[in-house]
This record gives structure tokens, sequence and C-alpha cells, in this order.
């Protein structure tokens, strides 16, 4: 840092008439102001996102919303006005919310695993050892997909459209402020509303309208009180209705077929729609989102050919001495970090549980690291083609690698914890990947040097783990993951394909079913569509109907006001809503657990004598 801001501060100097200034030398790029901003604002995205992601089942890419942030801060509190320090500010801060995702999808299916009998002890896994995963898969996957910059963006030229979208605000610096100004607003908004619902309805958000309306129980008409929830559907826009239509697949359309032509406990637990979702919807849903993960490889091996085709080229550009200019990070130093992160990742597997041998550590520490590099690049060409990530259906199959190869020499408790360890870190590490070649697009459309933003992601990666992992424990120990107030149901996926491998108790004809669906959804060539429905399927229905509002929302204020309207005014404030709420939720956590009645911070406490351990 101390080499741009010696040699590219710029330089005012006073015009001759002595009023105007004017600006000699290269804008500030990477600076200690651009750090301390991007880490400030990534702890707040990451907390803002994770708590979301708790709840929906979906993380949203935080490198806009960041970028919007950065202009509010940089350019309207400190008056700087340089675009390609923004662009470090933003790839510092989605750096750190790359946990957000990458952890609430996988490590949280230890907590949930805990209250099965015979697995108590996996949610005592090694606090220090999984933030070292974490930290070692982010370095993994980012050593692993930087040298694919200049195929995937100067040559093949893949769209990125986040990273479009983001390079749009670091260009319009006076639309960046006014966004910045909307989202506070709808941030305070939002923060008002959740504490309102919160002194009035306690925990339970949830209003249950079709009963006050005298509409059939089977149609399960809630709706559960969160404007964050409404601003994700809105961000979402109507590829998210998906998402909604799986709710009201269950519930408008099999449940009334299943009270007429069902048999007849069948049609009786119609009337009770939270029955109907634990014995049918949910494994079905379970079921789906592993087909789609399975179908969503399948459909990307065209793409996973373009990547190889694009290492390959890398490769050769490097023999030719292509990486020897000095707008790359050094080959030898993403060399070293793979070989080291390798060791790393053995020494991880090995303490993860006290029966590990050295020989199981290795392998799968071996196929951890290999997983990272296929699945890595995969995702960040599905990224730059689609704009849609396969994250959860490859960390998926990678824990289901892990658990096969620990299987055969520890007990079920301790595959579990070995694997979700070493699992965590191949889904950082995907999330990262990904990430940084959508920022990479970014800093390529506002001339921004590649070296400086791949360095700034490595400075930024390290934090997350940090502060979500700490949001974690907070979280459970107040509300408790996998609960309906935090279903997390990627993370509950996970827990139940993970004991049903390990118990063999799977509802298989539920889950044969679901997942022959979710992989017809997978190929039918429209994205992560089936993984939405499943979600659908899976989450509680009041959820998915709050989400649809926003959905809807979008479609008619772009059909009325324009797509202009949302990408100026609505996009910030949804993302207001998602940090005003999330802010307030996290922070009646920490009430609860400094302030509130001895017994009912007893079990919030629990979780900050967890942390003290490792703090």
């Amino acid at each position: 840092m101390s080499d741009s801001d010696s040699q590219h501060a710029p330089q005012s100097i006073p015009s001759a008439e002595g009023s105007i200034p004017v600006r000699h030398g290269p804008y500030p790029e990477f600076t200690w102001t651009a750090v301390l901003v991007g880490w400030a604002i990534g702890a707040l995205i990451a907390v803002s996102i994770g708590y979301a992601a708790l709840i929906l089942g979906f993380a949203i890419e935080g490198s806009e919303l960041a970028a919007i942030l950065g202009w509010g801060v940089l350019r309207g509190v400190m008056r700087r006005t340089s675009i390609v320090e923004n662009n470090i500010n933003q790839t510092i801060a989605s750096a750190v919310n790359g946990a957000s995702s990458g952890i609430m999808f996988s490590v949280p299916a230890l907590f949930i695993l805990s209250r099965t009998p015979g697995f108590e002890s996996v949610a005592n896994f090694n606090t220090p050892l999984m933030i070292l995963a974490c930290v070692t898969g982010c370095v993994l996957g980012l050593a692993f997909v930087i040298p694919l910059r200049k195929q995937m963006i100067d040559f093949d030229r893949l769209a990125y459209p986040g990273g479009i979208a983001v390079a749009t605000i670091l260009k319009s610096p006076g639309a960046g402020v006014r966004k910045a100004v909307l989202l506070l607003g709808g941030a305070l908004l939002s923060g008002v509303a959740h504490l309102l619902v919160l002194a009035f309805m306690g925990e339970d958000h949830d209003w249950h309208a079709g009963s006050q309306f005298g509409l059939p129980a089977m149609l399960n008409i809630s709706l559960y009180l969160s404007v964050m929830t409404i601003g994700v559907g809105y961000l979402s826009g109507k590829g998210g209705f998906w998402f909604g239509c799986g709710g009201f697949i269950c519930y408008f359309l099999l449940s009334p077929l299943l009270s007429q032509f069902g048999s007849e406990g069948v049609a009786a637990m119609v009337s009770s729609p939270n029955e109907m979702r634990g014995v049918l919807y949910k494994p079905l849903g379970i079921g789906m989102l592993v087909g789609a993960a399975v179908g969503g490889i399948i459909a990307a091996f065209p793409l996973i050919a373009s990547a190889f085709k694009s290492m390959h080229a890398a490769g050769q550009q490097m023999d030719a001495g292509v990486n020897a200019y000095n707008d790359e990070m050094p080959i030898r130093f993403l060399y070293s970090a793979i070989g080291i992160g390798l060791l790393v990742m053995v020494f991880i597997a090995f303490e993860s549980v006290p029966e590990m041998t050295l020989g199981r550590a290795v392998a799968m520490a071996v196929l951890g690291t290999l997983w990272v590099w296929v699945a890595g690049v995969v995702v960040a060409e599905c990224i730059g083609r689609t704009n849609w990530s396969p994250l959860s259906g490859m960390t998926l199959i990678a824990v289901t690698i892990l658990i096969l190869v620990a299987k055969g020499g520890l007990d079920s408790a301790a595959t579990i914890t070995s694997s979700m360890v070493v699992g965590a870190a191949i889904c950082l590490a995907i999330s990262q990947a990904s990430d940084m070649m959508l920022d990479l697009k970014s800093g390529y459309l506002v001339g921004a040097i590649p070296r400086r933003q791949q360095y700034a992601q490595f400075v930024g990666a390290w934090l997350g783990p940090v502060i979500v992992i700490s949001l974690m424990f907070l979280l459970n120990n107040q509300y408790q993951i996998g609960s309906d107030k935090l279903p997390a149901p990627q993370a509950q996926a996970l827990a139940s394909v993970t004991e049903g491998i390990l118990n063999d108790n799977v509802p298989a004809y539920r889950y044969t079913a679901g997942a022959g669906l979710g992989l017809l959804l997978a190929m039918s060539g429209l994205g992560g569509i089936g993984v939405l429905i499943a979600l659908g399927f899976y989450m509680p229905f009041q959820i998915a109907l709050t989400y649809t509002i926003g959905n809807v929302l979008r479609i008619v204020s772009d059909k009325s006001l324009g797509t202009k309207f949302g990408h100026e005014v609505g996009i910030p404030i949804a993302a207001g809503l998602i940090v005003g709420e999330a802010l307030v939720g996290v922070g009646n956590a920490l009430y609860q657990v400094f302030f509130a009645a001895p017994e009912v911070a007893e079990t919030a406490m629990l979780g900050c004598q967890h942390l003290s351990r490792w703090m």
C-alpha cells in the first residue's frame, strides 16, 4: 500500500486564479483509507447478508452494496473522488462478505446435527481450527482462480453481469452518493419496523391472515412480518419468483389435490400445513436440492470444458512469460500459496478430531484441494456466463466425498466433524473464487490495476470468517439455527443428507422423487431454477409468501416506472431494508446476552462462553 500512497496520490495545486485546485498524477488506489473503509463496510454487509442467509437459504452478492456504501463514505463524507480507490474498497468489502454464504451454507449444519441423538458432540468443534480452515480455503480459492483472469476476462470476455453493475456505480459518483442516502433511509425504515415487530409480537413474526379471513387452513396463508424479506425479493426480481413458486405449488396445488384424492390419513393431514411440510414437502425439497446440485454439474459440463480450456490457455501464457507484466500477481506467489495451503489443509484435517489418522487426513486434504481447483473454476465460469452460482451444490458434493473418505475409520460423530471442517474450507474457496472474478471484471471496466485488486481480495478475505463464525454462535445460542426463526435451509439440507448417508434412515422414496424433479429442473436451461423451487418446497411458506411480495413490487416498478427507477431508487432502498433489519436482529441478540433477565440470557451466554475459549 505504501507504494500506491506515495506514487499515486494526486497533487492538488492551485490554478492561476488560485480558486480551483488542479489535480496532477494518478488517482489514489490501494490506500489505507480504502482498506479500513472496506473492512468496516465488509463487516456490516457480512453481518446483514449472513443473517438473511440463515432465514432465506441464499445470499446476495455484496459487491454492488459495497460500492454504494463506499461512495457514500468516501465521496459523500470524506470528499474523496477516486473511482479506482472505491473499486479497491468494494473489492475488500465483498471479500469480507464472501464468508456470509460460504459459512452459512455449511458450518450451521453442525449445530443442526448436534440435536440428533448420537451426534451431540459435533457442535463442540475446534473453533480456531474452523476459522483457520475457512481462511485457508479463501487463500486456495484465490490462488487457483487468479491466473485465469487474463483468459476469462481479457480474451474470452465473459460478461460477469454483477461486475458490470458495480462498474456502472463506480463510474457514476453523484448517483453513488444518492444511492447511499437512499440505502441509509431504507435501513432506518427497516430497523424501526423490526423494532415494532419485536415490541408487539416478540419472536413470533407470523401474521396468520388466512384464518382471520376464513380461508382454508391448507392454503397456509400467513405472512412473515419482515421488510428485509421483501427487500431481498425486490433485489431478486422476477427471476426470484421461482422461490415463491415452490411454496405456491405445495399449498395451492398439491395440498388441495391431496385433500381430494389422497388417502384418508393424508387428506386429514392437509389441514395442518406444518405437519405436511415436515412429513412431505420438506423431504421433497431436500431431495430436489440434491438433484438440482447434480443436475447443475451435468448442465455445466460445457462450462467445465471451457474452464479447463481457459486453464490450459492460461498455463501457456505463463510459460510464454505473459505473466511477467507488472499488472498481475507473481505466479510464484500463487504456486507457493497453493503448496502451503495444501499442507495447512493436511494439518486441519489431522487436528479436526482426535481419531484422525495421517493417511486419511492427507487423502481428505488432497481431494478437498483438487475439488477447490475444479469447483472454483467452474463456479467462476458459471458466474461469468449466467450470473448464477451452484455454490451449495458444489459444497454438498464435496462434503459427500469427504464423508465417504472418512467413514471407514472414524465413528459417525468424528466423520461429520472432520468432513464439515474441511468442507467449510472448500465452500469458502469456491465463494472467494467467484467473487474475485466478478470484482476483477468491474476493475477491468474502470481501469484498475489487477494486481492491486488481487492483493486487496487477500487483505479482505481473512476477516470474514472471524466475523461470520462469531455471528453464527451468537444467533445459534439466542435463536437456535434450524428453528422457524432461522431455518437455514441450505445447512439443513446438508445436515439431512449427511445424517442419511451415515445412518441409512433417509425417506428414500421422497428424496428420490424430489431428486428426480430437481434434476429435471436443473437441466431445463433456466439457471438456478431447480434450487429456488426446492427452497420454496423446503422453507416455511410464510417466508416465501412475504418474499414474493418483493418480487411483485419489482415487476410492477419495472413495468410502470421503468428499469432505471429500479436501479437508481428501488435497489438501494431494498438493500437498506436488508441492512436495517439484520442489524436490529443481531443487536437484539446481543441485548439478550448482556442486558436481558437472567433466565432469558442464560442460553445466550453459552455462546459467549464458547467464544471466550478461543478469543
